[in-house]
C-alpha cells in the first residue's frame, strides 16, 4: 500500500452557546492529477474529462467517465476523491429530479449551480465535499452557461473553465485563444490543443479525455 501525500489539516475555530468549538478535518485527501476543461458557445457547451482515477502515485482506474448528463441540457463535471464525487454527483441529479416532480418545472442552469454552490458551503463544517466541478447548460433562448465551483464553494459564471493540475498549463491557452463567437468545432480543437499541451508538459500523462457537448440537439460524446 502506498503512503497518502496529506496536506496538514485546517482548525476552524467558533463561538456558539457560550463554548468555543473547534472543527479539524484534512482538506485536499487527493493530489489534483486530474483534468477538467470546459467552454461554453453562444449554442453550445463543451466539457473534456481525463479518464484517469488517481490515489497518491497509483492509477486506480483508466477509463472513468467524469461527466455526469444531468439532463438533455445540463451536464455537471467532477474531480476529486472517486467516493466524494460519486456522492455529491448523485446527490444533485437525484434532487434536480426530485424538485421537477414535485413543482412540474425544471430548474435552470444558474439555479442548479447556485443550489450545488449552497451544498457544498453547507457541508463545509459538518463533511466536506472534496470536489472541484463545472456546470454546463443550455437553457431555451439562452446562450451556453458555465459554472465553475471549488471545493470550498467559491463559484463564478465563466466562458471557459479548468479544474486539476491541468489548469495550469491550459487557462493560458484558453485566455490567448478564446473568442466569445466560437464554433463548436472550433472549441473541439482548443480542447485538443489544451490536452496536448497537458499530456507534453504535465509529469504524468492522462489516460485520454472524454469530451461531450450540449447542443440544442441535446448532449452527446464529440469523438
Amino acid at each position: 500500500l502506498f503512503q497518502l501525500f496529506l496536506q496538514p489539516p485546517l482548525h476552524f475555530t467558533s463561538f456558539s452557546g457560550g463554548h468555543l468549538t473547534t472543527a479539524r478535518f484534512h482538506t485536499l485527501l487527493y493530489t489534483k492529477m486530474e483534468h477538467l476543461i470546459g467552454i461554453a458557445g453562444k449554442d453550445f457547451v463543451v466539457i473534456a474529462a481525463d479518464k484517469s482515477v488517481n490515489v497518491s502515485v497509483a492509477r486506480i482506474h483508466h477509463n472513468d467517465d467524469k461527466i455526469m448528463v444531468l439532463d438533455e441540457k445540463r451536464m455537471f463535471a467532477t474531480v476529486g476523491p472517486k467516493g466524494d464525487t460519486a456522492q455529491f454527483s448523485e446527490y444533485v441529479e437525484k434532487n434536480i429530479k426530485l424538485y421537477a416532480l414535485r413543482n412540474g418545472v425544471d430548474l435552470s442552469t444558474d439555479s442548479v449551480a447556485h443550489w450545488a454552490r449552497k451544498e457544498i458551503a453547507t457541508a463545509l463544517r459538518k463533511g466536506p465535499y472534496q470536489v472541484d466541478s463545472l456546470i454546463a447548460g443550455l437553457d431555451e433562448g439562452k446562450e451556453g452557461s458555465l459554472f465553475t465551483i471549488d471545493y470550498l464553494g467559491s463559484l463564478q459564471k465563466v466562458p471557459f473553465g479548468a479544474h486539476g493540475y491541468g489548469a495550469f498549463f491550459v487557462l493560458s491557452i484558453l485566455d490567448r485563444h478564446y473568442k466569445p463567437d466560437l464554433s463548436l468545432e472550433d472549441a473541439v480543437s482548443l480542447l485538443k490543443l489544451c490536452a496536448q499541451e497537458i499530456g507534453h508538459r504535465f509529469l504524468a500523462p492522462p489516460a485520454g479525455f472524454i469530451v461531450k457537448a450540449i447542443t440544442k440537439d441535446g448532449v452527446r460524446v464529440v469523438e
